[in-house]
């Protein structure tokens, strides 16, 4: 019973023992989860504050399974275009450093890196809208299908928003406007380095430059300004290369003619008095037109044809157009205006023609290179011009008759000299009918009496000049009866028939006028010219009469009373002759000196001889020199030196013109032009 008793109590022990150990197993489970449990307690509160996002995260799940079936190839189809994008995006990016640098270091280089950024950006302006709507799709379709969280969604639109707005702006930061500047400072300086004036040491050396035009620009240089302009035109950049390529080809066309001193362009109508005062400037000015014409602007004309070839003629023109205005060619037409305005004298008159003539000779380079519509004000001003020069020259023309005819009611000069109408006329009038002027002044009358629908005959010019002859003629006649000097009267007549005679003869005018009236003007000149040396010197010999001087012992005393009273009578005679005709002027050289030794022939061998008989009876008185006044060499010296012409300075002759209505004088052609500049 004691066996049995003994084997419960060991059972019990080893189950109170298996108990303690599993409840210290326990125990120590407890402790360890315990000590799990305090350190998840900052993990727990972390996913706590997770939940909201998970549960975004997770709310998809929640959606239609059509729904989130079909959203993936929404989204396929959005990010493939939007890719792409941003691959031209990037590719854009990259061309900035070739674009940012110097085209000339490789302009073709550079202009197909501008061609790809141009590709580039059309591609952009085509695709970016449309990826932004695909983008723009696929936020609407996850909000409608509740597939996106909405605080998602929202930043989602700003950002799409944003990228709308920016693509109306540019897509590039401004590189391509930036690429365009700097092919526009290579087109000006590409200009700049190849226009070069054309070199002339001055004026007078146009006549060898003559035919030596500016060097076109090289045809490498045209190339790249031609391929510039394309690029730049297609961007709506062509008025600011016309108007760089204006201003450089301009400036150089200037320099090319300020060597040839133009100041006198400028000169205004108030500036001169007449014609004459800038004559030689009119002679220079129809060289400069004609150079600045058939050269300078002949090879703007072609450059532009070159350069802005592929691009119109209407900008070619156009451009061309403001080059030559710029340059200065209405400057030269203003000119011709001035002179035009200018107050009139026969002078003007040639001065007319020579600027029609000017004028006329380039008329075919005026209408070739100023023919188009943008050449209006050139193409208005020279007409305008040729209107005015044509009206000038013929009102000036039809009233030289009138001008001579008015002239004949002023005195005659009081010198004997030729009056200034007189030379004028004959000059003048063989001027109008030279080669140079007769077929010049025959086209203007042609023109200006077609105007008024009159004919013109061929023999109108002659025979009004004829007629200007004849009224000259009767001037000298009224002038010669003019005079109440009878000796002065002879001497003006003498005068004036011998230079008619002497300046005509062998000329267009002395032609026409004939033999017969050349041969009527010189018998003229040898009558009045012996009538003048027979009633004024050649009457002083008489007072050296020989008669009543008998040489003898006893009548000396008398004779030498005769002797110094006929000498005082001589010497009275001779000293008021001598000085009235001492301001007589003999223009012409030839008649001065034989006139002049006739009168010496008439006069000196009687006087010397006398002196040689009868000097000795008054050399030997007291008051000797009162009757022997002058020595036979002095006589002579005195006599060979009458009707020389005063010197007169140039400057006078400046400012007198035809008549009351022109002025107080008539300006003499035979000037040069040293004279007067």
């Amino acid at each position: 019973m004691a066996g049995s008793g003994n084997g419960n109590v060991d059972s019990r022990v080893d189950n109170l023992i298996s108990a303690r150990k599993s409840l210290k197993l326990s125990l120590e489970k407890s402790k360890s989860l315990g000590l799990a449990l305090e350190k998840a307690g900052p993990r727990l509160e972390e996913i706590r504050h997770r939940l909201p996002s998970l549960e975004s995260a997770v709310r998809p799940i929640l959606a239609e399974k059509d729904a989130l079936v079909a959203v993936g190839g929404h989204i396929n189809r959005a990010v493939g275009p939007a890719a792409a994008v941003l691959k031209v995006f990037d590719a854009v990016h990259g061309l900035e450093k070739s674009l940012l640098s110097d085209p000339r270091n490789d302009l073709f280089g550079y202009l197909s890196v501008l061609k790809r950024l141009e590709e580039a950006l059309r591609f952009l302006g085509d695709n970016c809208g449309l990826a932004i709507q695909w983008l723009e799709d696929i936020v609407e379709y996850l909000e409608d299908n509740s597939v996106a969280d909405q605080m998602y969604l929202s930043n989602l639109k700003k950002a799409l928003k944003s990228l709308r707005e920016s693509q109306t702006g540019e897509l590039d930061g401004g590189l391509l406007e930036a690429a365009f500047d700097k092919l526009e400072n290579e087109f000006r300086q590409l200009l700049t380095e190849n226009s070069v004036p054309l070199p002339m040491l001055s004026s007078s050396s146009l006549d060898d430059q003559a035919c030596i035009a500016p060097s076109p620009l090289p045809v490498s240089v045209i190339q790249k300004l031609q391929l510039i302009l394309g690029r730049l035109v297609a961007n709506d950049r062509l008025d600011r290369c016309i108007s760089i390529y204006v201003e450089v080809r301009s400036s150089n066309v200037r320099a090319s003619l300020q060597a040839l001193n133009l100041d006198y362009l400028e000169i205004s109508v108030s500036e001169f008095n007449d014609v004459q005062s800038i004559e030689g400037y009119i002679a220079q000015w129809g060289k400069h037109l004609e150079f600045a014409v058939k050269h300078l602007f002949e090879a703007e004309y072609k450059l532009c044809s070159d350069v802005f070839e592929k691009i119109g003629l209407d900008v070619r023109m156009g451009c061309f157009s403001k080059i030559a205005a710029q340059a200065g060619i209405l400057a030269f037409l203003q000119f011709g205006m001035t002179v035009s305005e200018s107050k009139k004298d026969p002078i003007k008159l040639l001065k007319l023609l020579d600027i029609f003539a000017s004028l006329n000779k380039l008329r075919l380079d005026f209408n070739r290179l100023f023919g188009g519509a943008a050449c209006v004000e050139i193409q208005n001003l020279t007409r305008d011009l040729i209107k005015r020069v044509i009206e000038g020259a013929a009102e000036i023309f039809w009233e030289l008759l009138v001008q001579v005819e008015i002239q004949r009611k002023n005195p005659p000069p009081q010198d004997g000299n030729v009056p200034r109408l007189v030379s004028f006329i004959a000059d003048y009038c063989n001027k109008l009918l030279g080669e140079d002027y007769k077929p010049i002044l025959t086209q203007v009358l042609i023109i200006h009496r077609s105007w008024k629908r009159q004919s013109f005959q061929e023999g109108l010019l002659v025979n009004e000049l004829l007629n200007i002859m004849k009224a000259v003629e009767l001037n000298l006649e009224t002038w010669i009866k003019a005079y109440d000097d009878p000796m002065l009267s002879n001497f003006f007549a003498m005068n004036n028939h011998w230079h008619l005679y002497k300046h005509l003869k062998g000329t267009k005018l002395g032609d026409l006028l004939g033999d017969s009236w050349l041969r009527e003007h010189d018998q003229y000149k040898d009558y009045y010219s012996a009538i003048f040396l027979r009633d004024s010197w050649g009457k002083l010999p008489g007072h050296l009469s020989r008669e009543g001087l008998i040489l003898f012992s006893g009548g000396r005393a008398t004779a030498r009373d005769l002797v110094k009273k006929r000498l005082k009578k001589f010497n009275e005679v001779f000293d008021e002759m001598y000085t009235k005709q001492s301001g007589w002027i003999m223009p012409e050289r030839d008649l001065r000196e034989k006139t002049c030794q006739l009168i010496v022939q008439a006069v000196v061998p009687v006087y010397r001889s006398y002196m040689q008989n009868y000097g000795p009876l008054v050399e030997q008185d007291d008051s000797s020199t009162k009757y022997a006044k002058y020595t036979v060499q002095k006589l002579e010296e005195m006599l060979l030196c009458l009707y020389r012409p005063k010197p007169v300075r140039h400057g006078s002759l400046i400012g007198r013109q035809f008549s009351a209505k022109y002025g107080n004088g008539i300006p003499d052609l035979r000037r040069t032009a040293s004279a007067v500049v």
